[in-house]
């Protein structure tokens, strides 16, 4: 129960239904705030309870300084949480973890139960092995479920063992789809009271929801966890970008193209930690699936949040996905009531603004390895042959230069290593520098949105038409959203032309995306790595990080849906397609991208014709019960997991081992090590297992030793309930650069437990120094964690001994994920570096002041001692709810001891 201080609490009358609500108004400078900061007023008066969320907390937010820098910390209370699969198994597997350690420390297990709704969608696990034929989709899945069986089994038990969590079963669609056409709720009802939905979620892209006017992000699975078992989220009352949109997107322009300028100037901008607010004119112009891929993107531009306001466009959404009409009136009543309704004419206040008039936006790439880097597509080849450079060597085996003078014509072909390759049947084609090796349509970010899906569909009709075949070489995947893609693909009559081309279902997930790429055929992989080869994968997805997508892939764009057919049928980065053609037709004459793109008015027509609300109605239906795979699994039964000591995929994993009733007082770190030494924009796909498990590495080696055969390795993702699999993989991305083992690539360190210290796995390495005794550090430049919310990556750090982290700067969610774990975040002093201060990484470190927090208080710096080098490390414990779960060793613990007491 609210203490309801402001008298807000009231009632709201939605045809025969009355509604407890939280009226804004009540609150002295409410209207004047945004639309996202009302969200979290409602929640805060909601919530109050005079402890953690008080009075001040309330009125603080009604005087929100929109030029101050975030100081005053709340409490957000979300009213849902939303996993999938990859980081929804460890989050259940810690709840039944701590069940047995509330079991350990005399209490009632039944207590660890989630307290808000939790809803996980399975979509991370599919993988595209097979592809370009009919029954792909059918075989990936069969596949899915042999590879599995145990972490299916385990989500089941949790299914039935959990109040108030649901599991969407595999071959359903993307998380942050299902969650906009079927989870989401935009105004939450719940024990007769009704407000304002919002969400966290184990993915980044949670944000995708913010189309919607749903507020929500991403967060780690540890703050996930807490946020089910009833703690709020901390947070600093943050800064608000206001982000106005005028005009409408030019012909032959996409909503990718539209993304991919938005993402750019967010990012150029600055807006990590902040909320970013659509408004204005030209919102009201934006469909709704173009504002979900838009809010998709914010983990691109580094925003916690980029939300559109609700509106007409939101009811219709709601509509069309087969919302109740008692729901949509309440959505509308509700909005309007507690002026959260978007009104184009206002302009409201914000700490900064931008503006765009969509009119201008043109097509657009982004790549080679982030999405921030938009390329205007006339330009893509000539930057490619620019960028290509960084991957490949000068001069090629013959000593003769790869490319042209500068001045070479831009249709020069440009790149001089010829490969031969022979296909299966005997058939001979070459590949190069710049073959365009997979073309994938996949992830949530576009294949949630018609326009551009049927956009990709006509193109690959009028491909067809014109004889057009896709290259031999080409990976072709298709993995929609949802499964009502393939319904209004067969309604409109396209489905045969993308097949045509191997646009074949491979199934309904994240698929190439997350790396789930799936293996090159032989022969293509064979050429690629015996001849170095610098190719590329083209996906509609958001992540195009180096290494994620594929291992012999080195360099990923961004595109439409339509232009990732239009580069499978080029089969080359190295053609410019918006002036080359991208092949012949059956007389010979070349057909150009403009003779295959079709109208806006053919798209619109086309989206207006055959999509309608029974498609949801029939693909959501049912959508917790699953398919006869899904019904038939053993489903192990009790309140506590009977974990299977043979298991390799979900094992006890050991944070709460010998954790007394009280915390101990936190220590100096001394006699540390660094484990790592890294550079700048290293993600957490970088830190954390991702990918397929490769023969030889520490990971490897356990699945071994443990009896499983190399084809059964899976993916670290498809194993993350197992941590001894997750610590062998952190840290050992392919790509890694550690600059204390230079001339390595991956997971190396140099092992300064041994003489002369050799360079080892940073596994290896970390279990020595372990053993030892010797805590450990990561150096790191600007924008450390960057990219997925992924808690192994802080999980993972940990587990290996890492004690503290300095870095120049942080991305919010790793941070966070650090100290959720129990490892200190330090920055170093503004304006120095690692270089600067000369750190090699091969001194002892060691750090003092920590203990101040045993005091109640966080300091804001530590003195930093490495060798004969002394600074002030800034820490980054940034609110007091932080420094609670830092002095308990984790938000895990702070969370089971709170339960306890």
């Amino acid at each position: 129960m609210s203490a309801n201080s402001f008298d807000a609490r009231s009632s709201l009358q939605v045809g025969d239904e009355s509604y407890e609500i939280f009226k804004l108004s009540a609150v002295e400078g409410s209207e004047r705030l945004p639309y996202s900061l009302k969200v979290l007023l409602e929640n805060l008066l909601r919530t109050e309870d005079g402890a953690n969320i008080t009075a001040d907390h309330i009125r603080a937010l009604g005087n929100w300084d929109e030029n101050a820098q975030p100081s005053q910390e709340i409490q957000f209370t979300p009213a849902r949480v939303i996993m999938q699969d990859f980081t929804g198994v460890p989050c259940v597997v810690d709840l039944a973890t701590m069940r047995e350690a509330v079991k350990e420390l005399g209490g009632d297990p039944a207590k660890i139960n989630p307290l808000a709704p939790a809803e996980l969608v399975i979509d991370h696990s599919v993988i595209a092995d097979k592809f370009g034929t009919k029954d792909a989709f059918t075989q990936n899945v069969e596949i899915e479920y042999g590879r599995n069986k145990e972490r299916y089994q385990f989500l089941r038990w949790g299914q039935t063992a959990f109040d108030e969590f649901k599991v969407v079963p595999p071959g359903t669609g993307i998380v942050h789809q299902v969650n906009i056409e079927h989870l989401a709720r935009t105004v939450m009802v719940r024990n007769g009271q009704a407000y304002p939905d919002t969400c966290v979620g184990t993915d980044s892209h949670t944000t995708m929801v913010n189309g919607l006017g749903v507020l929500g992000w991403g967060v780690g699975g540890i703050e996930a966890e807490a946020a089910m078992l009833g703690q709020p989220v901390s947070m600093l009352i943050p800064r608000v970008v206001g982000f106005k949109l005028s005009g409408e997107l030019p012909a032959g322009t996409t909503a990718t193209d539209l993304v991919l300028t938005i993402t750019e100037m967010l990012r150029k901008h600055g807006v990590v930690g902040k909320f970013v607010e659509f408004y204005g004119a030209g919102v009201t112009a934006i469909p709704l699936a173009n504002r979900a891929t838009i809010g998709n993107m914010s983990p691109e531009f580094g925003s916690t949040c980029a939300i559109f306001p609700i509106d007409a466009e939101t009811i219709n959404y709601l509509k069309l996905t087969g919302r109740s009409e008692q729901q949509l009136a309440l959505v509308e009543a509700y909005a309007k009531e507690q002026g959260l309704w978007h009104d184009p004419s206002v302009e409201p206040v914000y700490s900064e603004y931008l503006e765009l008039d969509v009119s201008t936006v043109v097509p657009s790439i982004s790549g080679p390895k982030r999405p921030q880097d938009r390329v205007v597509l006339a330009e893509a080849a000539d930057r490619f042959r620019t960028a290509v450079r960084d991957y490949i060597s000068d001069v090629d085996e013959a000593g003769q230069e790869s490319f042209p003078a500068s001045d070479a014509p831009a249709s020069s072909n440009g790149i001089h290593k010829p490969t031969p390759v022979t296909s299966p049947d005997g058939k001979t084609y070459e590949i190069d520098h710049g073959a365009v090796v997979i073309a994938s349509i996949t992830s949530c970010t576009n294949t949630s949105n018609p326009s551009v899906m049927l956009g990709a569909a006509l193109l690959a009709k009028k491909a067809v038409e014109k004889g057009l075949t896709v290259k031999p070489w080409v990976k072709t995947t298709l993995a929609p959203g949802s499964k009502v893609v393939m319904d209004y693909y067969e309604k409109a009559g396209v489905l045969p032309y993308m097949e045509k081309l191997g646009f074949n279902l491979v199934g309904y997930g994240c698929v190439t995306c997350i790396g789930n790429s799936g293996p090159l055929p032989e022969e293509v992989s064979k050429a690629v790595n015996d001849h170095d080869l610098a190719v590329v994968s083209v996906l509609s997805g958001n992540r195009n990080f180096e290494g994620r997508i594929n291992p012999d892939v080195k360099m990923n764009y961004l595109a439409s849906p339509p232009l990732v057919v239009a580069y499978a049928l080029a089969g080359n980065m190295n053609i410019d397609i918006t002036r080359e053609a991208l092949g012949t037709d059956a007389e010979g004459n070349p057909v150009y991208l403009a003779d295959i793109w079709p109208s806006e008015k053919e798209v619109a027509d086309t989206v207006a014709s055959s999509i309608d609300e029974a498609m949801f109605a029939k693909g959501y239906q049912d959508v917790f019960a699953g398919d006869h795979r899904w019904q038939s699994l053993p489903v192990p039964t009790g309140n506590t997991f009977e974990w299977d000591a043979e298991s390799t995929y979900v094992r006890k994993p050991p944070y709460f081992d010998g954790m007394a009733k009280t915390p101990s007082p936190v220590n100096d770190i001394t006699g540390a090590r660094v484990l790592a030494k890294l550079g700048d924009s290293v993600t957490t796909d970088h830190i954390s297992p991702a990918g397929n498990i490769k023969p030889g590495t520490p990971a490897a080696q356990y699945l071994t030793a443990n009896g499983v055969e190399k084809r059964d390795f899976n993916s670290y993702g498809s194993r993350r309930g197992n941590h001894e699999v997750m610590i062998r993989g952190t840290f050992a991305n392919i790509r890694l650069r550690n600059q204390i083992a230079p001339g390595t690539e991956g997971g190396y360190t140099r092992d300064f437990t041994q003489a002369d210290a050799p360079v080892s796995f940073i596994y290896d390495a970390a279990q020595n120094y372990q053993a030892a005794g010797t805590p450990l550090v990561i150096l790191a430049g600007k924008e450390y964690g960057s990219g997925s919310s992924r808690d192994w990556a802080a999980k993972g750090t940990a587990l290996l001994g890492v004690k503290a982290v300095i870095a120049e700067s942080y991305e919010r969610i790793h941070r966070s994920n650090l100290i959720g774990m129990g490892v200190l975040p330090l920055q170093f002093p503004e304006g120095r570096t690692a270089e600067s201060l000369g750190l090699t990484g091969e001194e002892t470190f060691s750090f003092t002041g920590v203990t101040e927090l045993n005091e109640g208080r966080t300091p804001k710096t530590v003195k930093v001692t490495a060798g004969d080098i002394t600074f002030d490390a800034v820490v980054r414990i940034d609110t007091p709810g932080e420094a609670d779960y830092y002095r308990n060793g984790g938000i895990l613990q702070y969370v089971l001891r709170s339960l306890i007491g």
